[in-house]
């Protein structure tokens, strides 16, 4: 029988680790703004385009907290104490979005100098403010998009997006499928290039057929310009799409609200 005690067993005590040292915070980068300038937080607001906005700060109707705002780079995180002509100016609410059917002859601006009619001119009186998305030629009608929302305006515009507008014209002249085709490869008429077009010859009565075209860039007279280089006479002109939104049978100088739905899954869309 052994009668030793039994042997102590000794266990190293756990060491504490040392506590890392605190990271130092960043020091705040010079070269990052805060906050958005005015003019497109005034544009979001539905006030007016980030252009005429400039303007109206150039004329002196623009002010925070009673004194002019100089210029349209002014950096604000929201619109408290901007006013307007003296009004105090809301903040945005959620976009919103019209379809409106622009008549023949009426262009699209906010005023003209020479006294032309406006597509201010045939919307309806009490009509909220609201801008036009691109533009249509005083002799072109059709779908114009109209929103309250300046920055979703300028999305909308943006060649990157790639949003397609689709047009029907009636022509006089002589041309083929395939040389309409041949506008997808793109073309430049007088310096200026035009990107891909698909374009297809509808119907034919004579010399005179309707065309459809649809296209991305959505550059100025884009479409007459194409057509007549192709040695066509432009006789009326009608954008019948802007993207996923159509003209449909929408009457000359009507305008519809397109639903919050259909507004908010197209906006995810955007790139």
């Amino acid at each position: 029988m052994n009668d030793r005690p039994p042997k102590k067993i000794y266990r190293a005590k756990p060491t504490r680790r040392a506590k890392a040292p605190a990271k130092p915070s960043p020091a705040p980068d010079p070269n990052v703004r805060e906050g958005q300038r005015i003019a497109k937080l005034l544009a979001r607001a539905g006030v007016a385009s980030r252009r005429e906005i400039e303007r109206m700060i150039e004329a002196g109707r623009i002010a925070l907290n009673g004194d002019l705002v100089e210029h349209p780079s002014l950096l604000l995180k929201n619109l408290t104490g901007i006013t307007v002509d003296g009004q105090p100016v809301a903040e945005p609410s959620p976009a919103k979005l019209f379809r409106f059917h622009k008549p023949n002859g009426v262009i699209t601006a906010e005023r003209d100098a020479s006294g032309k009619r406006t597509i201010y001119d045939v919307l309806p009186k009490d009509m909220e403010r609201i801008m036009p998305i691109g533009r249509l030629d005083m002799n072109t009608e059709g779908l114009l998009l109209m929103t309250t929302d300046g920055g979703f305006k300028r999305e909308m515009e943006l060649p990157k997006n790639g949003i397609e507008r689709t047009y029907r014209a009636r022509t006089f002249g002589d041309v083929t499928q395939n040389q309409l085709e041949e506008l997808y490869k793109g073309i430049t008429v007088e310096g200026m290039h035009y990107g891909p077009i698909t374009a297809n010859l509808e119907r034919r009565t004579g010399r005179n057929q309707w065309i459809e075209m649809t296209l991305t860039e959505g550059k100025n007279r884009e479409v007459r310009r194409v057509l007549e280089h192709l040695g066509l006479k432009v006789s009326r002109l009608i954008r019948t799409s802007y993207g996923p939104f159509l003209l449909g049978d929408l009457e000359k100088g009507a305008i519809e609200p397109v639903r919050r739905h259909d507004l908010v899954k197209f906006r995810k869309t955007l790139k």
